[in-house]
């Protein structure tokens, strides 16, 4: 499966080294670059990656506000920031405005390449420098942060569903499957599927 990928980024050395690094790969185009949010927008918008790589600190529109602009409009790939930002605040932003993944730059060239193929996969990709941001500061009921969409989709995922039946069993698309499988993945800190229908069915009993 060939996934395309949308560079998002203010720095052109950035971009060209991204898009060297993924271009070396079978699987893995670069359709595009943008150098700022607005750009992103209209890009993603005409190209429809799978897959957008999105820096934080750009002029104009930053791309946690890129990112929830873009989702908000309908986009169905997934976002994932790669950023030098490792604080709390901005981990919780860019995830909350609807990013799968949160990656820094100093990652190793094979884990950005790991991080674009599982959240093109449905999968959550988060540096492990940054997961601390993500634990709460007091343990919640399990399952309390999910809307109704996802318990929905988590509760299908521990049925066995695929995504494609998961999509037309709701109504919705594969894709949208796919983001709100990556927001479920994030909020009761799994990676895949499985993981995730093994929690369903410890946690959430009808």
């Amino acid at each position: 499966m060939t996934i395309n990928v949308l560079l998002v980024d203010d720095h052109p050395v950035v971009r060209s080294g991204l898009a060297g690094l993924l271009s070396a790969t079978e699987d893995l185009v670069v359709v595009g670059e943008a150098a700022d949010g607005e750009a992103a927008l209209a890009s993603a918008g005409s190209l429809a990656p799978d897959v957008v790589l999105m820096d934080i600190s750009m002029p104009g529109m930053d791309g946690i506000e890129a990112t929830r602009t873009l989702l908000d409009g309908g986009f169905e790939g997934a976002v994932v920031m790669l950023t030098s930002f490792s604080d709390r605040d901005r981990v919780t932003d860019a995830l909350s405005a609807g990013a799968v993944g949160y990656l820094l730059k100093d990652s190793e060239p094979e884990a950005v390449l790991s991080a674009v193929r599982a959240a093109a996969s449905g999968h959550a990709p988060i540096d492990p420098r940054v997961a601390g941001a993500l634990l709460p500061s007091r343990t919640p009921s399990p399952g309390a942060d999910l809307s109704a969409r996802e318990r929905e989709v988590l509760d299908l995922v521990a049925e066995g569903l695929a995504n494609k039946q998961i999509a037309r069993r709701l109504g919705i698309t594969e894709r949208t499957v796919k983001v709100h499988l990556g927001s479920v993945f994030r909020r009761i800190g799994v990676t895949d599927r499985t993981s995730a229908a093994l929690w369903a069915r410890d946690n959430l009993k009808n």
